[in-house]
């Protein structure tokens, strides 16, 4: 009786292992990875957009909302109300001069904070840190009430301190919009401040120490080296603080008391509110926020773009 003998399989060589054909995922599988999150972000922006767009193009009052008269479409009707109405005009213009000028103050007092930390010690910039985290997590509210407090004409001690006596900085109008400002930058800047600070500390220190030797001042190494490294960086933060100090309401409700002396310090956000909820007019107040949302979707088109030309990688 004979055993026939079988050959063992010999090993797979290299060339035959590289060649071996990749098993091919479906195009879908990552949408399915992605799928939990779009269904999020759908209930939690696209939906109240959505409504919002289309309350905005109904005439809705107090009257529809108790059911007393149907809901009728008016078309661009409420927007063409809404851009002849000289008030709305004025308050738009207030509204993007006063967010430039809280943008480009934040911007400066962040970067140039930032570039300080890179400067100190230890000891200072951990103070400086807290601190300047401290203001960061501060609610909107109990900042804008502590802001009031201290610039109060009868018990403020900023008055006293300035030997300015019972003068009311929410009174004007220029004085109660830098007031506010003031608060604006000091409970943003240190978002700038941190994020740029972390970005100067990925720079190689070789190339700081060569541009100072070469006899750089801080301003030249911060526009010729820093910045043009920083740049996606600036970018961020930029479009961040636009679309945080346009659609701004609780330091100027708070510490203007509803938008100043016969609305002299509105912006669009309180404007807003108070045609939908002081008026009842919630197709006018949906307005506004249509207006608001393609406004900040512009400006944040346009400034990336305008990197895009200039070869910038985000």
């Amino acid at each position: 009786m004979t055993t026939q003998l079988t050959r063992p399989a010999e090993p797979l060589t290299a060339a035959a292992r590289t060649t071996r054909t990749p098993r091919r995922t479906s195009p879908w599988t990552p949408w399915l990875y992605l799928l939990p999150a779009v269904a999020v972000l759908g209930g939690l922006l696209v939906y109240p957009v959505y409504q919002l767009g289309l309350i905005s193009f109904l005439e809705y009052t107090q009257a529809q909302v108790s059911g007393g008269e149907p809901t009728s479409f008016q078309g661009f009707g409420n927007y063409t109300e809404l851009f002849t109405d000289p008030q709305f005009r004025q308050v738009l213009l207030a509204t993007v001069l006063f967010a430039a000028a809280c943008v480009v103050t934040t911007l400066a007092v962040g970067c140039s904070l930032a570039v300080l930390l890179t400067r100190v010690r230890a000891l200072p910039r951990l103070v400086l840190m807290l601190a300047a985290l401290g203001a960061w997590a501060t609610p909107a509210v109990t900042g804008s009430t502590v802001w009031v407090f201290l610039f109060d004409p009868d018990f403020g001690p900023v008055n006293r301190l300035l030997g300015l006596g019972d003068f009311s900085w929410t009174y004007g109008r220029y004085s109660a919009f830098a007031l506010v400002l003031l608060e604006v930058v000091w409970c943003s800047f240190p978002f700038v401040m941190v994020t740029v600070y972390a970005g100067i500390k990925a720079i190689p220190s070789e190339v700081l120490e060569a541009a100072a030797l070469d006899g750089a001042s801080q301003w030249r190494i911060w526009r010729s080296v820093m910045a043009p490294v920083l740049r996606p960086i600036l970018v961020v933060v930029t479009i961040q603080s636009i679309i945080w100090d346009f659609k701004l309401f609780t330091q100027i409700y708070v510490m203007t008391n509803g938008g100043g002396i016969a609305g002299q310090n509105l912006v669009l956000n309180v404007y807003a509110y108070q045609k939908a909820f002081a008026s009842s007019q919630y197709s006018l107040g949906s307005a506004i926020g249509v207006v608001m949302l393609l406004i900040l979707l512009a400006v944040t088109l346009v400034y990336l773009r305008l990197l895009r030309r200039q070869g910038e990688e985000l």
